[in-house]
């Protein structure tokens, strides 16, 4: 498959988020070390107090408030936030923290070119608490999942995925750090996957090089 060369054909990507936009620090310093395949064209928070659009400011890269209370539904907000988005030509969605449950109508228009990163080794721990969840259940391992939006919440398939290895005497708070350090390597190289056109979503799988990937991503093992 054709790998981006030419920072003028870089890829479209839109960063939505909730909070302080620590992932979306790392896709950003990623592609400013001189990696052009792809190009972090706006941030989009639904919460004006949000530390990621200072984030975005400080890289001259445009933030966008799209408050969620300022819409009387969610299907009213996911169609203004679709009309914003589609403002940029967005060849990628990247939810990096964004706390909200899409609609079906958004998750469809942005079929194959959304992602999203999940605390958890996905189909582990859907949903909140993750990191709580796996040491009452006393897993000797925890991770991060990469994977591809679709209408089941965290259900998409897994692109990539990095393991953590859970201690004695850890508490959440303990593997919420490891995990965070792991989600910082793996999201911007998934990102920059798909803008050097390497990853797809085909039939419901995600698709690397031309290879299915199995259920746990491209770090299964």
């Amino acid at each position: 498959m054709s790998v981006n060369s030419d920072s003028s054909s870089a890829k479209s990507v839109v960063v939505l988020i909730s909070g302080s936009g620590s992932n979306l620090q790392a896709i950003i310093d990623y592609f400013a070390q001189g990696n052009d395949a792809g190009k972090v064209t706006a941030v989009i928070s639904n919460r004006p107090d949000a530390y990621g659009l200072e984030r975005a400011t400080n890289a001259g890269i445009e933030a966008i408030c799209l408050d969620h209370k300022s819409f009387a539904s969610r299907q009213e907000y996911d169609a203004a936030l679709q009309l914003e988005i589609d403002k940029f030509d967005a060849d990628l969605v990247v939810l990096a923290g964004f706390m909200r449950i899409l609609t079906a109508d958004f998750v469809s228009h942005f079929a194959g070119r959304m992602v999203n990163i999940h605390p958890s080794l996905l189909p582990k721990y859907q949903g909140l608490n993750t990191h709580q969840r796996a040491l009452d259940a006393g897993d000797e391992e925890h991770g991060v999942s990469v994977h591809f939006v679709t209408e089941e919440l965290d259900g998409g398939p897994v692109i990539l995925q990095a393991k953590v290895p859970v201690f004695a005497g850890d508490v959440a708070d303990d593997l919420a750090d490891r995990v965070h350090e792991q989600e910082h390597r793996i999201y911007p190289m998934v990102v920059d996957w798909f803008c050097q056109n390497r990853l797809a979503m085909s039939d419901g799988k995600a698709v690397l090089d031309g290879n299915v990937l199995p259920q746990g991503g491209y770090a299964n093992d």
